[in-house]
């Protein structure tokens, strides 16, 4: 079962910046000026690595989506990532549909559109019109979703793995407020009295988090 994630993932989940002991931990603040994206683009092999990690299952939940056999779906995974490396420099969030993960599912769906159109120069076998009725009519319903199809659940479990890639930066304490607010869904006010805090400082807790992930994911901002 997929969680429901309660921040709205806009400037409203961020409380100003100021400081707060109860809620920070030095380790959250500073800690790097280049997004995860900006690594990629400079070569970091390990940025590289927390890319694939992060957006691969979404990759292979696309791919499994578009009636792809096991086989097909592990070599498309491959050819995604590989136009990936080789075209990131070129990906920019100003255009109208610059979002990184919208850029992503183009790749998918252009590997997707290669792989039936390849299909479909292959020799067929004999059969009959029969047959090959049948055969059209699969690959027909093989063709990849829409792009508006609902992958709301895949997404959630993107934006817990981008919290990952950030959660050993806080102290125990600030993950916890944030967690129960942004994730388990607890008002501000329960937690604040069952952890005896004030509202606003588990609110700082939230905002300093979700600011940390955005400062991490840059243009991948899931």
């Amino acid at each position: 079962m997929y969680r429901t994630l309660c921040w709205k993932g806009d400037a409203d989940d961020l409380e100003p910046a100021v400081p707060d002991e109860s809620a920070s931990s030095p380790r959250s603040v500073g800690v790097t000026s280049l997004s995860l994206l900006s690594r990629v683009r400079s070569r970091d092999q390990e940025a590289w690595r927390k890319l694939v990690w992060l957006y691969g299952p979404l990759v292979n939940f696309w791919l499994r989506r578009s009636g792809l056999q096991d086989a097909d779906v592990q070599d498309l995974f491959q050819e995604v990532f590989a136009a990936v490396a080789g075209s990131i420099d070129r990906f920019r969030r100003d255009r109208a549909d610059g979002t990184f993960r919208g850029w992503l599912r183009t790749i998918v769906n252009s590997k997707v559109m290669d792989h039936h159109r390849r299909r479909k120069h292959q020799p067929r076998g004999e059969g009959g019109t029969e047959a090959q009725g049948r055969l059209m009519e699969r690959e027909a319903h093989e063709q990849p979703p829409a792009l508006d199809h609902d992958d709301a659940p895949a997404i959630r479990d993107l934006r817990l793995r981008g919290l990952e890639l950030v959660r050993g930066e806080f102290e125990p304490r600030t993950w916890q407020m944030f967690w129960q607010v942004a994730v388990d869904c607890r008002a501000a006010a329960d937690v604040a009295r069952d952890m005896n805090v004030s509202p606003s400082a588990v609110r700082l807790a939230k905002s300093r988090v979700l600011r940390r992930l955005r400062e991490e994911l840059g243009d991948l901002e899931p």
